[in-house]
């Protein structure tokens, strides 16, 4: 048995989560988090992915290559546990692990070609822009959901954790994002930070906070433990820069 294995890319995300910070931590939890795939060469062809569009949802298997210059952890300190207590790296599903291989289902919108070049868009993501994927498979429910799993540590999830507000001006900005360029800014926003994207660290603490939406910056405050969405600004042609 060969030592090292080379792994090739078959495809590329584009994600509405440019930076690492606020994506959500399991696919699902967002229902307005999209992104859509770019199949590479040779694996751009419609004839790999016939039968696929009858499935609702599909695995995918990619690399985390935002933490790969990090290198990798034999124990994390997952979110779920507050940050404070330690656990293997193989009894989490921290990007720290030894390949740096991740696994998430998530919801498969379409199949389209433009081109030569095929596409699959994709919701409820859990993934950064620029994600490189390695394989895809459909999601089966019978054998893929297991009923009597238990959960571990974790807890099960349990809807919004936060409040989150908009200013006049936001919801204003959110709903010319929308005109121009089709995508649900405004839901996209609520959803996220409705889960507290902070590190655990930062939960008990008052500040301001920011990150990246598609190309859109969002500052939002957080004051008695609702976050106050303060300001958006356009980083790109798409938001009208």
């Amino acid at each position: 048995m060969p030592s090292d294995f080379v792994v090739r890319p078959i495809g590329i995300i584009h994600s509405c989560y440019p930076e690492k910070f606020g994506i959500p931590r399991q696919p699902g939890l967002v229902k307005s988090a999209t992104a859509r795939l770019e199949m590479l060469e040779p694996f751009n062809h419609l004839e790999m992915f016939k039968g696929l569009e009858r499935f609702s949802h599909i695995w995918l298997q990619f690399l985390f290559h935002g933490t790969v210059d990090e290198g990798w952890k034999r124990t994390i300190r997952p979110p779920s546990l507050g940050g404070r207590e330690k656990v293997g790296v193989f009894a989490s599903r921290s990007p720290h692990r030894p390949n740096h291989l991740g696994l998430s289902a998530v919801r498969l919108v379409r199949i389209a070609r433009e081109g030569r070049q095929v596409f699959l868009d994709l919701a409820e993501i859990d993934l950064l822009d620029r994600t490189p994927v390695l394989d895809i498979k459909p999601y089966i429910p019978y054998s893929d959901r297991l009923d009597d799993a238990g959960d571990g540590y974790t807890k099960p999830f349990e809807g919004p954790a936060v409040e989150v507000v908009f200013s006049k001006g936001v919801m204003d900005f959110c709903d010319c994002y929308e005109r121009k360029t089709g995508r649900k800014l405004r839901e996209l926003i609520f959803e996220t930070l409705s889960l507290d994207p902070r590190p655990a660290s930062h939960r008990p603490r008052m500040g301001e906070y920011g990150m990246l939406f598609w190309d859109v910056n969002v500052r939002w405050r957080v004051e008695q433990g609702v976050f106050q969405v303060i300001g958006c600004e356009g980083t790109g042609e798409e938001a009208g820069e």
